[in-house]
């Protein structure tokens, strides 16, 4: 497998990055066109919303995966405790600001992704969280990654289609 060069990811994490970033797309335009009631709606039992859920992406996916573990990047895992609890999105903080938010922490973790060699170890693990390490390289940290995105992207599918029928991608009819 061809190294990276300066500056470039290697093929393994750009191929990674590119199933991860189909992921985030999906997110995104799954819930284009839903109005600010049907976002903040919760539809399932749970009682999540869009909104919850794309907030969770943005703060205990992107931001912690990338930002606090594989980066371990002091500052953010000192703000890892300043939400109570992503799911929640207070009715005052418009609906852009969410969305805003989950493009950012992207940005952001692209920046990490394409910096840090494929087998590069966490600079940090949260074991109060998960007990003894279980992920041992930015891979296998991008696996997980896409995984939890692509499953959660799911979840958006059925919501979608419970609030107004429209589908993601329709094979047949």
């Amino acid at each position: 497998m061809t190294e990276p060069t300066a500056g470039q990811p290697g093929p393994e994490i750009t191929a990674l990055l590119d199933c991860l970033d189909g992921q985030r797309k999906h997110v995104l335009g799954i819930l284009d066109g839903l109005d600010d009631a049907d976002l903040r709606r919760p539809v399932l039992p749970s009682g999540w919303s869009c909104l919850g859920l794309v907030r969770h992406l943005a703060l205990d996916v992107e931001r912690f995966w990338f930002g606090a573990v594989l980066a371990g990047d002091p500052a953010v895992i000192a703000a890892l405790d300043d939400e109570a609890d992503a799911w929640v999105v207070d009715p005052a903080v418009p609906a852009a600001e969410v969305l805003d938010r989950y493009r950012r922490e992207i940005s952001l973790a692209d920046a990490i992704i394409t910096a840090t060699p494929a087998g590069t170890a966490p600079a940090w693990w949260p074991a109060d969280l998960f007990g003894d390490q279980d992920m041992h390289s930015h891979r296998e940290i991008l696996l997980h990654v896409i995984a939890e995105t692509a499953c959660h992207s799911g979840h958006l599918d059925a919501v979608r289609e419970l609030l107004d029928g429209r589908r993601w991608l329709v094979l047949t009819d």
